[in-house]
Parts: structure tokens; C-alpha cells; sequence
């Protein structure tokens, strides 16, 4: 999926603001005119072109933890993800979920 750029959002929205119809500005960008209209309508609603960029909960861990469990992992292949997160735990003091070290 491609995103379009904060410059191109405001030269978007300025043509808008000076009266050029979604159509026009579609052509001429070359853009969709869907996205140009989700565009404008997010500008009406909220007075902002700014994309919004998280959904969903962070992370608990970050990527070096996430990369200490594969090598973890690795090293003693047949170790449980229960025993695993207990190795976390007690080496950063990251509490996880045996689901998040299953996950990672």
C-alpha cells in the first residue's frame, strides 16, 4: 500500500481549498479521486491531513528482547515458550505471556 507524502497531502489540500474540484486534482496528481476524497473528508472532519499511524496495543517487547528469544530459542530447541518467558523475565524483567513468546 502506498501513502502519500505530508507535501502532497497539503498540495492536495490547498488545490482543494482553492476551489479545483476532487476530479481535477485526481488528474492532474494523477491519484485516485477515492483517495482524494477520503483525503479532503478527514481534512473536514478533523482539520488535520495527517495520517494516523497505530492501531491496536504496543508491543510488550521491544526488538532486542524479541531478538534474544530467537536466539534463545535457537540455542535449545526443545524448550517451551513457558520456559522461555521465564528466561525473559528474569534477564530484561519483561513479563510475557507464553502466547507473546510463541508469537515472537
Amino acid at each position: 500500500m502506498k501513502h502519500l507524502e505530508d507535501f502532497l497531502r497539503g498540495r492536495i489540500i490547498g488545490r482543494l481549498e482553492w476551489g479545483r474540484t476532487q476530479l481535477e486534482v485526481s488528474e492532474e496528481l494523477g491519484i485516485a479521486q477515492s483517495v482524494i476524497s477520503r483525503l479532503w473528508q478527514r481534512f473536514q472532519d478533523d482539520g488535520t491531513a495527517i495520517r494516523s499511524y497505530s492501531t491496536g496495543c504496543p508491543q510488550v517487547t521491544t526488538p532486542n528482547e524479541d531478538r534474544y528469544l530467537a536466539v534463545t530459542a535457537n540455542r535449545n530447541r526443545r524448550s517451551k515458550a513457558s520456559d522461555l518467558s521465564r528466561q525473559l523475565s528474569s534477564a530484561t524483567g519483561t513479563a510475557v505471556s507464553r502466547q507473546t513468546v510463541y508469537r515472537r
